[in-house]
């Protein structure tokens, strides 16, 4: 009998929206922080404690993740359409990148806040490796060590080769390499799905860790921080559409597509990728409407939009663009040229096994934030800025996600077009 009424005592928390949640608690943080002041600052222990969850978790999630995002894609199965669809998706990957760090230097959101002190940043300015160290460096000398060390970019690229390797295990005609790679794939599938229920888990704590981390940060800056979300929000969204408009749209008109009759037969899964935030749940209509409206072969959409729903994250490469430079810019660190291109590097290398975790922008942000020296500590600036993204994430997720799966109809739109397989008479 207490067990039930314990048990109905948190209903009314467990039971709803996530999301509604998180954003409730990054109201009520700013609210109480900027009524109690730095009274309120005794609750910071509560903000560190969500800190170190998500740090507990980062890198786990991207070793197990990324080996089975690597490991799913046959080598024997790709092809040519595989090879074409894959190079689409990492150039527009890239572009996307660069759309948001665009957008970020223009709108220089978090440029106003003062997070960090000048001396803090010119400290970690002078410890950030150059350009072509930071290139070599993606290929770890000791892959334990830079597990043990959180070095991101080396364990991705690591990873990644290791699924891979996995894959070609899978296909080999020799039954005990065979089932070797089966059982590692099964290992590494079994701690993915772990790691996503932990981190479900973790985010069960995310409204009071959000709320603690705003107050505190409310509290010591005040108002102005409403301006600085406002314009993440902004340069977010820009970055959105002018992605689509002109990445998608030349690549449109240089196939010889039209740009409006692909928006109108895509416009369903566009809306239903909004409002849903979830590119694999939006698939069943993605691929109904790519067939229908735009005519698109099924033995091209039906490799080519899975794949896509778990590997093709523009939108959200361009979120990562924009809220790295907000970071940088709200700790009075703004990023250099090399780390912004350590950011794209990051980002695109990160999106071949992430898409399919939950909080997957969230988590990948904080992989982009480790690997150009801001890594989220408990008490820190980088923190406090963090936490201010996380409590808009769920605005910011309707956007990117709907750029992701327009981002997946275009280029299995143009693997069609390129392989024939694509009606015509759909576009007349």
């Amino acid at each position: 009998m207490s067990e039930n009424v314990k048990r109905g005592i948190f209903d009314w928390y467990f039971k709803s929206n996530l999301l509604i949640r998180i954003l409730i608690g990054l109201i009520l943080g700013a609210v109480v922080g900027l009524i109690a002041g730095e009274s309120i600052l005794w609750i910071t222990p509560l903000g560190s404690i969500f800190v170190n969850l998500l740090k507990m978790i980062v890198m786990p999630v991207i070793v197990a993740s990324l080996v089975v995002g690597a490991a799913s894609i046959s080598p024997a199965a790709l092809g040519k359409v595989g090879i074409k669809i894959i190079l689409f998706y990492i150039i527009t990957s890239a572009f996307a990148v660069g759309m948001g760090l665009l957008m970020g230097n223009i709108f220089r959101p978090g440029a106003g806040l003062t997070l960090g002190s000048a001396a803090d940043a010119a400290g970690k300015v002078l410890q950030q490796p150059k350009l072509v160290d930071t290139l070599i460096a993606i290929i770890p000398k000791n892959p334990f060590g830079a597990l043990a060390s959180g070095a991101v970019l080396p364990i991705i690229f690591f990873s990644v080769i290791f699924g891979i390797g996995i894959s070609y295990l899978k296909l080999s005609s020799n039954p005990r390499i065979k089932k070797s790679g089966e059982t590692l794939f099964s290992v590494f599938d079994g701690a993915a799905e772990v790691m996503y229920k932990m981190v479900r888990w973790v985010l069960q704590y995310a409204p009071i860790g959000v709320f603690a981390l705003i107050a505190v940060v409310f509290a010591k800056q005040g108002a102005k921080v409403v301006g600085a979300l406002g314009m993440v929000t902004l340069a977010s969204f820009l970055g959105y559409i002018l992605h689509v408009v002109i990445i998608y749209g030349i690549i449109l008109l240089i196939s010889r597509l039209s740009f409006l009759k692909f928006l109108r037969g895509a416009k369903a899964p566009m809306i239903t990728a909004f409002v849903t935030r979830s590119s694999s749940g939006t698939l069943p209509v993605t691929m109904k409407d790519i067939d229908e409206n735009l005519g698109v072969s099924k033995k091209i959409y039906s490799f080519t939009l899975p794949l896509g729903a778990t590997i093709n994250m523009d939108g959200t490469a361009i979120y990562q663009g924009v809220c790295a430079l907000f970071i940088g810019f709200a700790i009075g660190m703004p990023l250099s040229f090399a780390q912004q291109i350590t950011v794209i590097l990051t980002a695109v290398l990160a999106s071949i096994g992430t898409a399919g975790v939950p909080g997957a922008g969230a988590i990948m942000l904080l992989m982009v934030l480790n690997s150009v020296g801001l890594p989220v500590e408990a008490g820190t600036p980088v923190a406090a800025a963090y936490a201010m993204i996380l409590g808009i994430d769920a605005i910011l997720d309707m956007g990117r996600t709907s750029v992701n799966v327009t981002g997946d109809m275009v280029g299995t739109t143009l693997v069609a077009k390129s392989e024939k397989a694509i009606d015509m008479s759909k576009w007349k």
